[in-house]
């Protein structure tokens, strides 16, 4: 579990300083991040949300390492976190 928690902690970390280094709204950079890493792969990450900035071997290895255990997930979690994204995203549209 410690393990997790260094990887989530490492992934906020980097969606806090990517959203602050370039100005950009921070819940539209992370929704997109959050999206990418729900339903696509880390090279998608890479070319998407992240494609600004370098990513180094560390953050990549932590994001795959985070991606497979968003991957792991039962699928009923899965279709339930993906919902909620969508729930979230809606509203901010609406807004």
């Amino acid at each position: 579990m410690k393990g997790s928690s260094t990887l989530l902690l490492v992934a906020v970390l980097t969606l806090c300083t990517c959203g602050w280094a370039t100005g950009e709204d921070k819940g539209e950079f992370f929704m997109e991040f959050l999206q990418t890493l729900l339903v696509g792969s880390p090279e998608e990450l890479y070319e998407g949300p992240l494609g600004q900035y370098d990513v180094n071997a560390d953050a990549k290895e932590a994001l795959v390492e985070l991606k497979s255990c968003i991957d792991g997930l039962q699928s009923m979690h899965k279709t339930a976190m993906v919902q909620l994204l969508a729930q979230v995203l809606g509203s901010e549209d609406g807004a």
